[in-house]
């Protein structure tokens, strides 16, 4: 498997054909073809709507009409190429065909309206007098354009139906082939067997990978990515366990570490299904109690809603709160690594929270009474003191946790105690084992210590859900180690042995590795060096907002000629169409961020976005010029001069995300999308070009 939870939430795997129970429709490449019709559906139909509405007069330009047309046939288009893949996922589905068909019949129904609507090719005509157009009837387009998005939306609901039951069913094979493995008792036997569970592990590695991509909500994406990781770890530590086992079958301590992999994976894979079904197992919920970080941001916002509101809530639940808040601060207290200081400065501020919430109550009741500008006042007053007091306990809370995790990290660095373990277990020292596996035993306990409170200083969920991650990895890696370990000092020759420990001590070693990135992704939330708001609030005059919107209308428009030049293509795995699918992938991503939405949010989620595409576009331009090398002189030097267009406009690009800023936001936005639209334009070109050619080399090999 391929994925990491880290604190980012981790990457995800890539697409791949997978035959099985569903065939060539439905490999994991289907839901990537879906959404990328999608992405090219959508956007068009909000491009209808602004040209609907662009200059509301009786006479419009020659631009504007071909722009409307282009539009309504690549909505027509995209609609075709969706149904396609709807009709295969309803073939493919004879539980969900009647549903899916109908929903398709509407899309294409639509799409057809629309096509009709906007062709303005004999508008100019003295016959089209009575012709029904966008402009005769608005009504009817827009009619068309939700008809379009509902049908497309159930579609998409359809096929997610249908991803979900792909992935239940491998993970079905996955535990059907697990308990094979748990059962047998010949190598040679779970050689096969293994390599049969290899193959079905690396099937729902992508699927589940495809899923993590689509996930929208952090939370979720984070929890799916530590599951992944955990199978992704767990199935090197398989093979070694089960190896180990049948090598010695009456050891008891390696029965004990093979049994401890299965039952993790197990749990990852029940989280897998969880996740994807939006379901707990017999009715649970989620009994995690909130972070102490997420617990003041909620306090602070009911106190502050005092200020419109005086019976807005009790002061009962507000004192409820405050104290489940401070109750949680006693993992801190409580720690017996944290630190005399710390642990006094924990207690002052949490007596001053305590103290202060009685005075706001006091003012709180006084406000009731009578309403007057001093009382108003107080209330503020009261309402500041308290919310300081509490941001000086984030303040101490975070650097107790921060601290205790940097230091336990930085003395562990050298892990002595793992290489310790390693010694004694090939010398079959069993008094040196028990002496180092109770160091390990405390390290693990501090290690697991220190996550819990990093939890509460995390300061996002996705960070939350790698702390408990880090935890969770902690406490069972270290018994496995143990357990392992045992095995090797009581069979200190077998290399097998040996190589089962080295993989649990490396799993180990990993995850000291990613708490330092786990810590910095911490101090950055921390230190607000994550989520700065960009876009247009940075861009305050419509007259920007206005040209930066056309800018990226006219970017929308070029991604969708892009990704028809990318459809004409057979061979969809073709580099070429590999990096043009990339780049229009990015520059949709561009166009939404000009309309205020989408996936960029910040200045250098925009930065590194163009960095990428600027990099793609090398990449394909490299591509390009290797194909070239397969033609004839003519055609060579026609497709080098599209090239040597491509090459500076990306350096070009490069340059421009490398100028500071120096409050010239709108500026450096306006010369990006115009680099991109330029960059766009040409690899339109290119991509045409380069399919002619690949025709021409094709047909004269045929002759």
């Amino acid at each position: 498997m391929a994925a990491s939870p880290g604190p980012a939430g981790g990457a995800a795997a890539g697409a791949v054909h997978s035959s099985g129970p569903f065939g060539l429709a439905f490999d994991s490449g289907l839901e990537i073809k879906t959404r990328s019709v999608e992405q090219t559906l959508l956007p068009l139909v909000s491009q209808i709507t602004t040209l609907i509405n662009h200059k509301d007069n009786t006479k419009k330009s020659d631009k504007t009409l071909q722009a409307i047309q282009r539009v309504g046939q690549a909505v027509n288009l995209a609609v075709g190429r969706f149904v396609k893949v709807g009709e295969a996922i309803a073939n493919e589905n004879w539980d969900l065909k009647e549903e899916i068909n109908i929903a398709c019949i509407e899309a294409k129904q639509a799409g057809e309206t629309i096509a009709a609507l906007t062709d303005m090719s004999s508008l100019n005509r003295p016959e089209s007098d009575g012709q029904i157009t966008i402009f005769t009837d608005k009504t009817g387009v827009i009619k068309a354009a939700r008809l379009l998005l509902s049908s497309v939306t159930k579609v998409l609901l359809l096929a997610d139906r249908v991803v979900i039951k792909q992935i239940i069913r491998s993970r079905n094979k996955v535990l059907a082939t697990m308990e094979r493995l748990e059962k047998v008792n010949n190598f040679q036997e779970f050689v096969q067997i293994f390599s049969q569970f290899g193959n079905e592990m690396v099937e729902f590695a992508h699927l589940t990978g495809d899923r993590q991509n689509d996930l929208k909500d952090e939370k979720k994406k984070a929890k799916m990515a530590a599951a992944r990781a955990v199978l992704e770890k767990c199935t090197m530590m398989l093979l070694t366990a089960s190896k180990t086992c049948l090598r010695h079958p009456n050891c008891e301590s390696a029965h004990k570490n093979k049994e401890g992999v299965f039952d993790r994976m197990k749990v990852a894979l029940d989280k897998v299904i969880e996740i994807v079904t939006e379901c707990k197992p017999n009715g649970e919920t989620d009994i995690s109690s909130i972070s102490i970080f997420t617990g003041i941001k909620e306090f602070k916002m009911n106190i502050e809603t005092l200020r419109e509101n005086l019976y807005f809530q009790s002061k009962e639940t507000l004192s409820a709160m405050l104290d489940a808040l401070l109750e949680r601060t006693e993992d801190f207290t409580d720690c017996a690594y944290t630190s005399h200081e710390h642990r006094e400065r924990i207690l002052e501020l949490s007596a001053q929270a305590r103290m202060e919430l009685q005075q706001l109550i006091s003012v709180w009741i006084e406000a009731q009474r009578k309403k007057t500008k001093s009382i108003d006042e107080e209330l503020e007053l009261a309402i500041l003191k308290i919310s300081h007091s509490l941001n000086e306990l984030k303040k101490e809370l975070h650097s107790t946790a921060v601290q205790l995790a940097a230091d336990l990290v930085k003395y562990h660095a050298d892990h002595v105690v793992l290489k310790a373990l390693k010694l004694t277990g090939v010398e079959g020292n069993l008094e040196g084992l028990a002496e180092y596996a109770c160091k390990l035993s405390e390290q693990k306990e501090r290690l697991v210590e220190t996550c819990r409170l990093l939890r509460h200083v995390s300061g996002t969920e996705p960070l939350e859900i790698t702390c408990i991650h880090a935890e969770e990895t902690f406490q069972v890696t270290g018994q496995q180690i143990i357990s392992a370990a045992e095995t090797l000092t009581l069979h200190p020759s077998s290399k097998i042995a040996k190589e089962n420990l080295d993989v649990f001590c490396e799993a180990w070693e990993s995850q000291i590795s990613d708490m330092l990135t786990l810590l910095r992704e911490i101090n950055d939330v921390f230190e607000g060096r994550r989520g700065e708001k960009y876009g247009y609030l940075s861009l305050p005059k419509p007259m920007e907002q206005a040209k930066i919107a056309k800018l990226g209308l006219k970017l929308g428009l070029l991604t969708s000629d892009a990704n028809c030049e990318i459809e004409k293509w057979e061979d969809q795995e073709n580099e070429v169409v590999r990096y043009g699918r990339n780049m229009s992938s990015m520059a949709y991503s561009l166009y939404l961020f000009t309309r205020g939405e989408g996936p960029i949010k910040t200045s250098q989620d925009l930065i590194h976005q163009l960095e990428v595409f600027a990099e793609e576009g090398l990449k394909l331009a490299s591509s390009v010029q290797a194909f070239s090398k397969q033609l004839k002189d003519d055609d060579k030097l026609m497709l080098l001069l599209e090239i040597n267009k491509l090459v500076p406009l990306c350096h070009q690009l490069q340059a421009v995300t490398k100028t500071p800023l120096q409050n010239q936001v709108f500026l450096k936005v306006d010369k990006s999308i115009t680099k991109t639209r330029c960059i766009m334009a040409t690899l339109v070109q290119l991509l045409s070009l380069c399919y002619k050619l690949l025709k021409k080399i094709q047909m004269d090999n045929n002759r």
